[in-house]
């Protein structure tokens, strides 16, 4: 079977503090006016994405890891390594931390850590996110957790539209009500909940926290990973990179024509398209793709042309990322 692009109907997940923004933004068939998440390339047991085109229809990731490995990666990738969401801050988010990859092994039944970065795709008037804390030293931050001092130990930054976060692990941070993401994070649920407003869900009970973990995992002091973006120009094509790193390059491109483009040989690329529309013509086919598409083109596509007008977040793993995941 000849490689081709992979187009993926996403899962969707109901939360409390989600809302009905999937919708409005991007013409999804949401399930609920809650709708917190759709994890729109994603092969974590809790919500597989599925292909929607091509003879693979209906196929997950991983079983396109077995049949052709060779898309993906070199050498064969036993576990996806990238999970990419769209999240609708319909209320504020939890407060939260991840752990690294070391202990979320140890603790978390293999789970890989969570490092994740944020590309805002909506930001309401005086949106805000939490984003790192206070605390000069792990003393103080158990301190302040345990006296319930959380204005004074948050940190809280207001957003807009386009803006970019990186979130190494350990970082504590939390999206702000009146906020859409694109999330580009590895292939992870593990998740240490701090503090959730005292809020209860539909049955009356408060959501568990794991304030254990989060004093084990939680960096002190706070630090924040400021993104370094670079912007080029190439044939039509406007690219502004905004983090590369152990776990993913996460790039923003702005399409205006034609541009011809080759696969990368190292391993897959994923894209989402934020706006507009473009034709995507490769050796063997070609297809339309529009706002609210996510993609995965494999490395062994080979040439392939893009023609309209869009703009689309394109990330992938760094290629050493094959070779951690073969180990695992």
């Amino acid at each position: 079977m000849k490689p081709y692009p992979l187009l993926f109907t996403p899962t969707y997940h109901q939360r409390i503090w989600g809302g009905d923004r999937l919708r409005a933004l991007f013409g999804y068939s949401i399930p609920s006016d809650d709708t917190g998440e759709a994890w729109v390339i994603s092969d974590h047991p809790k919500g597989r994405s599925t292909v929607s085109n091509g003879a693979y229809r209906g196929k997950t990731i991983q079983d396109l890891l077995q049949m052709h490995p060779e898309w993906f990666a070199r050498e064969r990738m036993e576990r996806f390594p990238l999970l990419v969401k769209l999240l609708d801050a319909n209320d504020d988010l939890s407060v939260q931390v991840h752990p690294d990859d070391a202990f979320a092994a140890e603790h978390e039944n293999g789970e890989l850590g969570k490092a994740e970065c944020w590309y805002i795709v909506h930001a309401e008037p005086g949106a805000q996110i939490v984003y790192g804390h206070s605390a000069k030293t792990r003393e103080e931050l158990q301190q302040m957790i345990a006296a319930g001092c959380w204005d004074q130990l948050l940190q809280r930054i207001p957003v807009k539209t386009g803006d970019f976060f990186f979130i190494p692990h350990g970082t504590i941070h939390a999206l702000g009500r009146g906020i859409v993401v694109l999330e580009t994070q590895q292939n992870s649920d593990a998740t240490y909940r701090a503090y959730d407003y005292d809020r209860v869900d539909s049955t009356g009970k408060k959501r568990e926290l794991h304030l254990d973990k989060v004093l084990q995992v939680t960096s002190v002091p706070s630090a924040r990973a400021e993104a370094q973006a670079k912007t080029c120009f190439e044939q039509n094509l406007r690219i502004t990179q905004y983090q590369t790193g152990p776990f993913f390059t996460v790039q923003k491109w702005w399409l205006c024509g034609t541009h011809e483009e080759r696969s990368r040989q190292e391993g897959f690329t994923l894209f989402s398209v934020l706006s507009g529309t473009a034709r995507l013509r490769w050796a063997e086919g070609d297809m339309e793709i529009r706002k609210g598409d996510h993609l995965l083109l494999p490395r062994n596509l080979g040439r392939f042309i893009l023609e309209g007008e869009l703009d689309a977040i394109v990330s992938w793993p760094p290629a050493k990322q094959a070779a951690l995941q073969q180990a695992s």
